[in-house]
């Protein structure tokens, strides 16, 4: 499917072409770029009874989603051809979960983590036909401390693009904006990371106009770097910031876009450029309440996992689409990105229709002896760092999260709390931080955050009224922990409904258990006069590992108020007039 305005790409035969979604707007217009998935590759297991054969796959995808491999754990091998030479950037993004990348048999890159973007730039290829091979790993291994069995799935393959990039000597990695309101003024503060790939000395210049997208006309302005050295194979950062009359803000119901076009020239001509997409918006905490552009905003969310029967985790542009339609209808006005970093498609959807998000890097419900795993301090901050750099101009993404239900209740795993949401920090002072935590009355990291979080299931996994457990839970984090006079979410509530699954006396697991549980709970929690909101889990029933088999009936988590092939159940029309009848502000 071509991208939202037309990505030009390099095709095989020297011509141009349309790229199919890697983003839904132009990145570049002077670097030359080519999706290599988007078409079939050559795929090879490497155990069981099928290893060593090799079939053709579209790609992106996922291997349980093949025939005879929807249960594989294991390695798989991809491979494909292209015509190419020159300075190449490969960018992946997303390979679940470990990944091997070799060019013509020599490894060039290698990766942790499904759901972060990785790249590899390789210098003077020689023109002609190279293969490219992926070795994918989604085995579970104690050198995994994130990938665990878990309640989803933990899919095998390429999953996200995987785009080929020519590039000159000196290129723009990166472009951060920075919206600033101050003093009744915006700013927007630029930084601009520019390589030299070359073992040599190079000049360059570098300018960075920001505009409004269509539809958008103010704020607009121009930034110029001349003649800057690079030493031989620096990264330098170059920043500088702008101020503006008149802008249109970003907002739930208006989310005005602007973007930023960077270019770098030397000795006159264009040999570079990359352009992103931002909005200007401020999200603040004051006392209890979260606030957007200075208004306290009211979140009516869901939750939502990365999973589908026809495509597990590697969602196409449509289906994401359908998705987000399905949630705006509901009158829903927040995704929690359970429990990892989202595809960028995603995000761009959601900055379009004014959608915000709770994004969290990967890790669900580790206790504190898998957070002593060796592996897991540093590979839960590499998901922290590649998360932020990539998806930092989302103004969508009103809030960063961390270790959902992991031990917070521990002094070693307060440390790793700590670290990490320090590191959020060093990364981005502009966004809130939070982690939910299911810790009755027993977590002690709540002086932590800016936001605290909690998932509860009263009237699922206890019988307690929802008003009872709510006021009791939050008059203990006022009364006894550091988390007083924060502002307060609930990040997760629900139960459980099979589609289809109807009685007359509403015993759980029914749809009509669910629909009035939800009731219930939804009322409780939105008229909690402290509380900024809710997250129901979640959006869709989806798959779990199948270690989780005993307690999740069909193998699958089934507290979606729509089933797996989005199928509406008896809660989606509660939900919808639920959320219908409160606004977007406390």
């Amino acid at each position: 499917m071509p991208a939202g305005d037309g990505s030009r790409v390099w095709a095989d035969d020297g011509k141009w072409g349309n790229s199919s979604m890697i983003r839904t707007f132009d990145t570049h217009k002077v670097r030359i770029q080519k999706e290599l998935t988007g078409r079939l590759w050559e795929f090879t297991p490497c155990q069981g009874e099928y290893a060593g054969r090799t079939y053709r796959v579209p790609t992106p995808g996922c291997w349980e989603n093949y025939p005879d491999f929807g249960n594989y754990r294991g390695e798989g091998i991809y491979r494909t051809t292209f015509q190419g030479g020159g300075n190449l950037r490969f960018e992946f993004k997303g390979v679940s979960h470990t990944a091997a990348v070799f060019l013509d048999g020599r490894e060039i890159a290698r990766h942790y983590n499904a759901y972060t973007v990785f790249d590899a730039i390789v210098r003077g290829l020689p023109e002609g036909e190279h293969t490219l091979e992926i070795r994918a790993d989604n085995r579970f291994s104690g050198e995994s401390a994130l990938h665990i069995p878990n309640d989803y799935m933990s899919y095998g393959g390429i999953s996200r693009p995987v785009v080929m990039e020519r590039i000159g000597d000196l290129y723009i990695r990166l472009v951060h904006v920075t919206p600033v309101w101050e003093n009744g003024v915006w700013s927007a503060g630029v930084s601009l990371v520019v390589e030299n790939t070359a073992d040599r000395p190079l000049t360059g210049t570098v300018s960075a106009a920001i505009s409004g997208e269509p539809g958008v006309e103010s704020g607009a302005g121009t930034l110029l770097w001349e003649n800057v050295e690079f030493a031989p194979l620096e990264t330098k950062e170059l920043t500088e910031s702008l101020v503006f009359g008149d802008v249109e803000e970003w907002s739930m119901e208006h989310p005005g876009l602007y973007r930023i076009y960077a270019v770098l020239t030397q000795e006159g001509k264009a040999v570079d450029d990359l352009a992103d997409r931002f909005g200007f918006r401020v999200v603040s905490t004051q006392g209890k309440r979260i606030l957007l552009n200075g208004k306290p905003i009211r979140i009516k969310g869901v939750c939502r996992h990365e999973d589908h029967p026809q495509f597990g985790c590697a969602l196409p542009y449509a289906a994401m689409a359908a998705d987000l339609e399905s949630i705006r209808h509901l009158g829903a006005n927040s995704v929690r990105t359970a429990h990892y970093p989202n595809d960028e498609v995603f995000l761009d959807l959601c900055d379009e229709m004014g959608i915000l998000v709770w994004e969290e890097n990967h890790a669900r419900g580790l206790g504190l002896e898998e957070m002593q795993n060796p592996h897991f301090e540093p590979q839960a901050e590499q998901v922290i760092r590649e998360m932020v750099s990539t998806h930092y101009n989302h103004p969508c993404i009103y809030i960063w999260g961390i270790l959902n239900e992991c031990a917070s209740e521990t002094e070693y795993g307060k440390e790793c709390y700590t670290k990490q949401l320090d590191l959020l920090r060093e990364l981005d002072r502009t966004r809130p931080r939070s982690f939910a935590s299911c810790k009755f009355k027993t977590d002690i990291c709540f002086g932590l955050p800016d936001v605290v979080s909690y998932n509860i299931y009263p009237k699922w996994y206890h019988d307690t009224p929802v008003g009872v457990y709510l006021d009791e839970l939050y008059r203990w984090v006022q009364e006894e922990t550091e988390g007083s006079g924060k502002p307060f979410l609930i990040t997760e509530i629900g139960a459980g409904g099979i589609y289809g699954y109807r009685n007359p006396y509403h015993s759980k697991w029914t749809e009509e258990y669910q629909a009035q549980t939800l009731e219930e709970q939804l009322r409780a929690v939105l008229e909690y006069g402290d509380c900024c909101g809710v997250y129901i889990w979640q959006f869709c029933d989806v798959r779990v590992s199948e270690e989780w088999f005993g307690t999740r009936p069909r193998t699958m988590n089934n507290k979606g108020i729509v089933d797996e092939y989005r199928r509406r159940k008896l809660a989606y029309d509660v939900v919808k007039r639920i959320f219908e009848s409160y606004g977007n502000g406390l």
